[in-house]
């Protein structure tokens, strides 16, 4: 086998990093979103800065897993249609394999194994990444006042509990009023910008019913496709039709679903991954995953059709412009949240400075850190820990 040539095939990187990504993208979907930045446009230059910005706010305007779904536009970007399904597969599946291993242990001795000590390393260093992107993403947008401002206005509105897809729809009519009013010589006032979220009522299609591999798709397949802001509202979705509605989970599992989530690498979404293992074995988890990534790859497909087009209108990009600040903001706000639980000592200040250190002077890989920062968090665990 040529490996050389091997190694130069567009398809075959894709697969390459996106596997070893899925292996390591632990934080959430801000994380995962640092962490590509890093991969793709710092190290490999796979795409600019601007095309990254661009696809970033993208993926948070559609329904689904966003994370994902701005896999699936890099995955295009650098290797056409096959480039985007193996960018989704392969990214989806470490994460799908992970959670599959910790059903199993769940379903046959009855709790989680403990991974505190490996978390204790990555944490620091997942925040060393968020931080890093910003800076990086900051810095040729400084002289934004505008923008800058926004970044500042959701943060905090993040913090006080605004719903994030509110805050991106909000923060992209602002700026796009902004620049209208700009063009016109009327000042730069920006105007106040309300939405009404109208709720779909859902309980007349099934409540109560005995369970069945049809419904479990139906159900991960309707969250996957509704779910707008962030991967934590599918655990909204969960709790209110396999707990409230069908009665499938219990609140003590769903308590255990989150957390597997919440601890393992690759896209939150793959909780449907455990939940669909504990109904229906192996094939509930992979029917439910199915459902959950189905709509993601439908939707991009489907963007990605009008995607120069949106790119290239005028007015559109002080809109896309908007959701990309507030997708700053947002990003802002989930770093200062990720700092009040991974600083908790003098030793998580250290491996969060040094992370630090390694991406912005050294570009060492975000990969390699966080696989490092699970090292010396075993490494300390086995020493110190009970």
């Amino acid at each position: 086998m040529n490996w050389a040539a091997l190694s130069k095939n567009r398809v075959y990187q894709i697969i390459l990093s996106f596997m070893m990504l899925g292996f390591a993208a632990f934080g959430g979907p801000a994380a995962a979103y640092a962490m590509m930045r890093q991969e793709f446009v710092t190290r490999k230059g796979w795409l600019g800065e601007d095309d990254f910005f661009d696809f970033l706010g993208l993926a948070n305007l559609v329904p689904g897993p966003n994370a994902t779904e701005l896999a699936l536009l890099i995955g295009h970007h650098h290797a056409g249609w096959p480039g985007l399904v193996f960018a989704g597969i392969f990214y989806i599946l470490p994460s799908m394999s992970v959670v599959l291993v910790l059903g199993w242990m769940y379903t046959h001795f009855g709790s989680l194994p403990a991974i505190e000590g490996i978390l204790y390393g990555i944490k620091p260093i997942v925040l060393a990444v968020l931080i890093s992107a910003m800076w990086e993403i900051f810095k040729p947008r400084a002289k934004n006042i505008a923008g800058l401002a926004m970044v500042a206005i959701v943060c905090a509105a993040y913090l006080g509990g605004i719903s994030p897809m509110i805050l991106l729809l909000g923060g992209g009519a602002l700026m796009f009023i902004f620049r209208y009013l700009h063009r016109l010589g009327r000042g730069t006032g920006l105007s106040i910008v309300s939405f009404a979220l109208v709720r779909i009522d859902y309980s007349a299609l099934y409540q109560s019913q005995a369970f069945s591999l049809p419904l479990l798709f139906w159900v991960f397949f309707k969250a996957g496709a509704l779910m707008l802001g962030s991967g934590y509202v599918l655990l909204a979705f969960i709790h209110d039709d396999l707990v409230t509605r069908l009665g499938w989970l219990t609140d003590s599992q769903m308590v255990d679903a989150i957390a597997v989530g919440q601890v393992t690498p690759g896209p939150l979404s793959t909780t449907a991954t455990f939940v669909g293992y504990l109904l229906g074995g192996l094939p509930g988890a992979f029917l439910a995953t199915l459902g959950m990534f189905l709509p993601s790859f439908l939707i991009v497909i489907v963007l990605i059709g009008f995607i120069d087009r949106i790119r290239g209108s005028q007015r559109f990009a002080g809109f896309l412009e908007g959701v990309n600040f507030a997708a700053l903001g947002l990003m802002a706000g989930v770093t200062w949240e990720i700092a009040k639980t991974a600083l908790i000592d003098p030793v998580t200040v250290v491996i969060a400075l040094g992370g630090l250190l390694a991406l912005l002077k050294f570009k060492v890989s975000a990969i390699w850190l966080v696989l490092s920062g699970a090292l010396i968090g075993l490494v300390r665990c086995l020493f110190f820990c009970g």
